[in-house]
């Protein structure tokens, strides 16, 4: 899913191009990526964009006379920039917004179609699409702690919550924690105030490196390949690769669709983290730490746990 710094790096991409444009027709591919029905289509068609913004990780295009367009691209949702009257392509091809010097196609890779356009006539309205999370740049340590430990969750879940923290997603999370050098299953409640502050820094330092990154490359060209495995991560999509702070290989939980990155030695101690699934599976077998992963897949037999005091369960022979 396209997170704040792709979202940032589209809409510089997209200033030049659109702010001050008639959008002339709004054309869609797909009956249902319109998710709202008032006002009607042909009330944004013919306004000129005054400005564009960012709701979490949506895009925001606002409209003289208060109408406005929010985009959320969800997991595999693309903007692309094509020459004036280019159409929605082919199976993919979701909407189109055509402007005077060119179009803006939205686009959906795979068979779910997730994507989805909301218009919204008025401030009112248009607040009802913002999930509400904490501005990183604006908030203080202070208020990103209020916003953590709002509720109990482990830190990944927390930090990927738009209703708690704005604009991050699975891949900065990752990337975000390993900075921080903290488990992604630690509790919001367990934190001390100087873990906390290392995470809020983290936070802070990450997003506004890769926002720099990204919106420095989009000044130069339409971000058409937005990925969440980036050339440069640290973790996040990184697999068996070496970390790049100890050397140790980059571990992985895998819950649905989703994939967690991280160093067991930089953020668990050495310990390796086990998904539910793969706990039920392996039970003991699971290796709990580095040493133990290495000796199985150098073909080693896992060394026996200790056992302190006498056996349980050995009943006494009948005599």
């Amino acid at each position: 899913m396209p997170e704040l710094p792709d979202i940032v790096a589209y809409l510089t991409a997209l200033e030049p191009r659109i702010v001050g444009q008639r959008l002339e027709r709004l054309r869609l591919a797909s009956p249902f990526v319109l998710r709202s029905v008032d006002p009607p289509v042909s009330e944004a068609e013919g306004r000129t964009v005054v400005r564009l913004g960012r709701l979490g990780k949506r895009i925001l295009f606002a409209l003289e006379g208060d109408v406005f367009v929010v985009i959320h691209l969800m997991i595999a949702g693309r903007l692309h920039w094509r020459p004036a009257g280019s159409r929605p392509p082919g199976r993919v091809g979701l909407a189109a917004f055509e402007f005077p010097n060119g179009t803006l196609t939205l686009t959906e890779a795979g068979t779910r179609r997730r994507a989805s356009i909301h218009l919204a006539r008025g401030e009112a309205a248009l607040a009802a699409h913002d999930p509400g999370g904490l501005d990183i740049f604006e908030a203080s340590t202070a208020d990103f702690r209020r916003a953590l430990t709002r509720e109990r969750h482990t830190l990944k879940r927390s930090l990927t919550d738009p209703r708690l923290l704005d604009g991050i997603g699975n891949a900065y999370a990752d990337e975000i924690l390993h900075r921080a050098r903290l488990s992604p299953i630690r509790m919001t409640d367990q934190l001390q105030a100087e873990e906390i502050a290392r995470l809020h820094a983290a936070a802070r330092e990450v997003l506004t490196e890769w926002v720099e990154r990204l919106s420095g490359m989009a000044r130069l060209t339409f971000p058409e390949k937005v990925t969440a495995f980036r050339e440069g991560m640290a973790v996040h999509g990184r697999y068996g690769q070496p970390c790049p702070v100890c050397g140790a290989p980059v571990q992985r939980i895998v819950h649905a669709e989703n994939e967690t990155n991280y160093c067991a030695v930089c953020q668990t101690g050495g310990r390796l983290l086990a998904d539910r699934a793969l706990s039920r599976l392996l039970r003991q077998d699971w290796p709990r730490t580095l040493e133990e992963l290495e000796e199985r897949r150098a073909g080693v037999a896992p060394r026996a746990p200790e056992v302190s005091g006498p056996p349980r369960g050995r009943r006494r022979p009948v005599r």
